[in-house]
């Protein structure tokens, strides 16, 4: 029976995947990623669960990718969509009508991505690339930076060409050869965590001061810290 126990919650990261994408299309990109909150959650506890139970199974590596591709491929590029949609229309930018379909790169990066983590034995115990789950949580950061914006950040995200350039950045990051640590701590000690520990209490001190506005804050300070970490492993 236990063998089934990440499977089952990978399924439910599935779950969330499409109640994400459910109210991307009804245009509610607040609700959309609040479900990807919790998609992110439970990709992070269907891994943790098995290495518990000791569970490990072929089967649930790729249901976790296929589950993964919808949470974390598909939504956010139909998110990215909308907002590009959304920006060329109330901005009165005289842009090709195909332009917000652009957004459906992250899509198609994601799933590149993906399919070389699955074969790529080097990310084991760290990352080639930004994780679909970091990119998809920077992307629907955006709708909520602009809900609760108190640093008027909401002209510069309803810039078309920022949009673009932030799925041209992303798609880039998914498959570049940018070594990025995991978040896998080993045990409980300082030792051998230190850039975990200092990741996880800078994201909480800025998330509590600066909001949603701190994620992509949180991003580059990853991206950073991974950069010394493997600098200071040389």
């Amino acid at each position: 029976m236990k063998k089934h126990i990440p499977n089952f919650i990978t399924c439910l990261n599935l779950l969330c995947g499409c109640l994400a994408l459910a109210a991307v299309f009804a245009q509610d990109l607040t609700a959309a990623a609040a479900w990807v909150v919790a998609a992110a959650t439970l990709d992070f506890m269907d891994g943790m669960v098995a290495r518990v139970l000791n569970t490990y199974s072929e089967i649930g590596k790729q249901l976790d990718s296929l589950a993964d591709m919808v949470s974390f491929g598909v939504v956010p590029g139909a998110a990215m969509v909308q907002m590009l949609a959304q920006a060329i229309e109330t901005g009165g930018y005289d842009l090709p009508a195909f332009l917000p379909y652009a957004g459906f790169l992250i899509t198609i990066f994601s799933c590149i991505r993906l399919a070389k983590f699955n074969i790529d034995t080097r990310q084991v115990s760290s990352f080639i690339g930004v994780p679909t789950p970091a990119c998809t949580l920077f992307i629907m950061s955006l709708p909520l930076i602009m809900v609760y914006d108190n640093f008027g950040l909401t002209p510069l995200i309803m810039n078309p060409y920022v949009l673009l350039g932030i799925t041209v950045l992303f798609s880039y990051l998914l498959i570049a050869e940018l070594p990025l640590i995991a978040l896998k701590f080993k045990g409980g000690s300082w030792k051998g965590n230190e850039v975990r520990y200092i990741f996880v209490g800078l994201s909480f001190l800025f998330l509590a001061i600066l909001n949603f506005t701190a994620v992509p804050l949180n991003m580059a300070m990853y991206i950073i810290l991974s950069f010394f970490h493997k600098s200071s492993s040389l």
